[in-house]
């Protein structure tokens, strides 16, 4: 059988499984490795599984979105984008996180059809095609990654055998969006069914009788130099439908830039803005993004 081989033992295998909105990996090349170090350019040669649909559809421990990060000097806005079509490159995790948690609560399991990226929601199914062969694999996005600016996705040694990978390769990837939002609405509804049945007199009471934490815009105030993102799409209907939704919580409006729709709420203090995050993350299950003055902040420096 053969082995992958590394240079150097890897010296921060759970990088990829933590939370990102505060760290800067340019001294990072993939998962944790030094810079400088060769990449993985084999494929362990377990027998390739069968495709897993109960395995690729189930709840995850939660639906993880995240903040902007930086790699490289390079920011990125996780999103959800079930448009999302890209060709790049991908590259094989490590054989040697397996068993590791993902950034989304999940056991990395080498044998899974699995895979990373650096902005879709997590979990995310999409289908990924060699471009050198034409030989195309159903993953399930459950980590975020590679921390490198040259790949684009990362799969499981498994999956990468499943399309002939044996190295760095040239792919599309799609996301499956009917597929995608069937495993977001039972991660979702899971988490809801838990917290409901842990303190369902407390669940009850706030849902019946009162807002979710909206924003005080009542009291008259300057306009604030802080905004909270809540997502961005490249679809625009979706951007309205989020910001009418929204509403609750503050001034939510559309923002394009480039060839995206941000959702943000705008005009915030200091306060409203510790608010609002708190208050998304709370009844949304959102990880929300902070702006002062139109750049990019740590969403808990407030």
């Amino acid at each position: 059988m053969k082995k992958l081989v590394s240079l150097t033992v890897l010296t921060a295998v759970l990088a990829g499984c933590t939370d990102l909105s505060t760290t800067d990996t340019s001294s990072m090349n993939g998962y944790g490795e030094a810079e400088g170090f060769a990449e993985e350019t084999l494929v362990t040669t377990a027998p390739t599984p069968s495709l897993n649909d109960t395995y690729l559809l189930a709840a995850a421990p939660k639906y993880y979105i995240g903040s902007a990060y930086k790699v490289e000097d390079v920011q990125y806005i996780p999103v959800e984008d079930l448009n999302y079509n890209q060709t790049g490159i991908a590259g094989i995790v490590p054989a040697e996180l397996n068993g590791t948690k993902t950034s989304n609560g999940e056991v990395f399991d080498i044998n899974q059809m699995v895979a990373t990226s650096k902005t879709l929601p997590l979990p995310t199914i999409a289908r990924v095609t060699n471009l050198e062969n034409g030989q195309s694999v159903t993953v399930r996005i459950n980590n975020r990654g590679p921390f490198v600016n040259t790949r684009i996705i990362d799969l499981s040694p498994a999956a990468a055998q499943k399309i002939g990978m044996n190295g760095q390769t040239k792919v599309q990837v799609q996301v499956l969006a009917e597929e995608s939002t069937m495993v977001k609405n039972a991660t979702l509804g899971n988490a809801a069914q838990q917290a409901q049945t842990s303190q369902p007199v407390i669940e009850t009471t706030v849902t019946t009788t009162q807002q979710p934490m909206p924003v005080q815009t009542a009291t008259p105030a300057p306009i604030g130099e802080y905004s909270v993102q809540l997502a961005a799409f490249y679809a625009q209907d979706s951007a309205d439908s989020l910001a009418a939704r929204m509403q609750a919580y503050g001034k939510a409006i559309v923002v394009q830039e480039g060839d995206m729709y941000k959702v943000r709420i705008v005009g915030l203090n200091a306060a409203q803005a510790r608010q609002v995050i708190d208050a998304l993350r709370a009844n949304e299950g959102m990880a929300p993004g902070l702006l002062k003055d139109g750049r990019w902040i740590n969403a808990d420096s407030i």
